[in-house]
């Protein structure tokens, strides 16, 4: 029996760990499938909500934020690249200058999980390789319109939506949903609205945790039969 999980992934576009936690998830759903498949959600959640316009130096803000030094974060981007790598998500060296507002990110990801499944996933990996393989400014409108376009949306649409209010409401709705619900850090990986996964964990972690929890829920489906 096919087991369908529902995975909400609750993340920012520049979360460098939510590169790497999705980028080991998809691989551990490879390896689960065909038996194990999953309906997977983006959801929204911004480490920097009151990042202004014109972003930061992203080596000031990580040394203010946590209170390391210059050299620590130089050697955690290192760590953090290496661990990228280890899973097929690359970093681009020294091209990550500025941490940037992703507010209009998460607003055209809502909009993309309207149009399709498929499409939201698209726009949110490509949102990801922008910022950490190009370096790009995910609070750009040209860059947003850009990804849209390569995934396949529609970009006159998205424009529209970038110039207006539209979907601001709902977006700051579902970040108010999983802040209450305790989430603080991302990634949060919630499968079927009950078990939680924290940070980018390795590919076979993801798999276990993929293949115990469709136990329970096959198993849970033959005693309701």
């Amino acid at each position: 029996m096919t087991a369908r999980l529902k995975i909400d992934f609750v993340s920012d576009v520049s979360c460098p760990w939510c590169a790497i936690g999705l980028t080991a998830l998809e691989s551990a759903l490879a390896r689960v499938a065909p038996e194990v498949t999953a309906e997977l959600h983006f959801q929204p959640f911004e480490l920097n909500p009151q990042m202004a316009r014109e972003g930061e130096d992203t080596i000031e803000h990580l040394t203010r934020k946590y209170g390391i030094s210059a050299e620590q974060a130089q050697t955690n981007a290192e760590a953090i690249r290496q661990r990228g790598a280890a899973v097929g998500f690359t970093f681009g060296q020294g091209k990550r200058k500025r941490i940037w507002n992703t507010f209009d990110a998460h607003r055209l990801l809502h909009w993309a999980e309207l149009e399709g499944e498929a499409q939201q996933k698209a726009l949110k990996k490509r949102l990801l390789q922008a910022y950490f393989t190009d370096g790009e400014n995910p609070s750009d409108i040209e860059v947003l319109l850009r990804a849209v376009t390569e995934v396949g949306l529609d970009p006159v649409r998205a424009r529209a939506i970038l110039e207006s209010d539209e979907y601001a409401e709902e977006t700051r709705q579902r970040e108010q949903l999983y802040t209450e619900a305790g989430i603080r850090s991302v990634p949060a990986i919630i499968i079927n609205d009950q078990h939680l996964i924290s940070g980018g964990q390795p590919v076979e972690v993801f798999e276990r945790a993929l293949r115990q929890i469709a136990g329970e829920a096959t198993a849970h489906k033959t005693l309701q039969a």
